[in-house]
């Protein structure tokens, strides 16, 4: 899966790491979920603002295929693509490749789902902008 409608660039921090050296399987999760938020932010939504107007956005399923492990110093991009999954749930399809060699690290899919007023299901209309 070759994603790339959007992508934003990262390094590994050495707290990052485990002892052994990689990038704790962890830290991908955070490095997935920052590279959503910015796309949110490049298609005029922000995270915190939605939240503020009652659009509660919660991840309902993480798949992750870690492929090779990230080093302190890598960098790294994080490409985001959405689709509609059904009436209800978005899925973030995303990949993280090493830039000095464009290897996959990782791929990805999180489902997400919005609910109205913390507790049913919902597409808001704002999500649109993420089609």
């Amino acid at each position: 899966m070759r994603i790339s409608p959007f992508t934003t660039e990262l390094q590994v921090r050495d707290y990052e790491c485990d002892l052994q050296g990689i990038v704790n399987n962890a830290v991908y999760q955070h490095y997935l979920e920052h590279a959503r938020h910015e796309y949110l932010n490049s298609r005029g939504l922000d995270f915190s603002e939605l939240t503020a107007l009652g659009v509660i956005i919660v991840v309902i399923r993480a798949e992750l295929d870690y492929k090779q492990a990230l080093r302190p110093g890598d960098r790294f991009s994080v490409s985001v693509s959405v689709k509609k999954l059904g009436r209800l749930k978005v899925v973030f399809e995303q990949e993280i490749r090493r830039l000095t060699d464009d290897e996959l690290m990782l791929e990805a899919k999180i489902t997400a789902a919005s609910l109205k007023n913390g507790e049913r299901p919902y597409f808001p209309e704002e999500l649109g902008k993420l089609l």
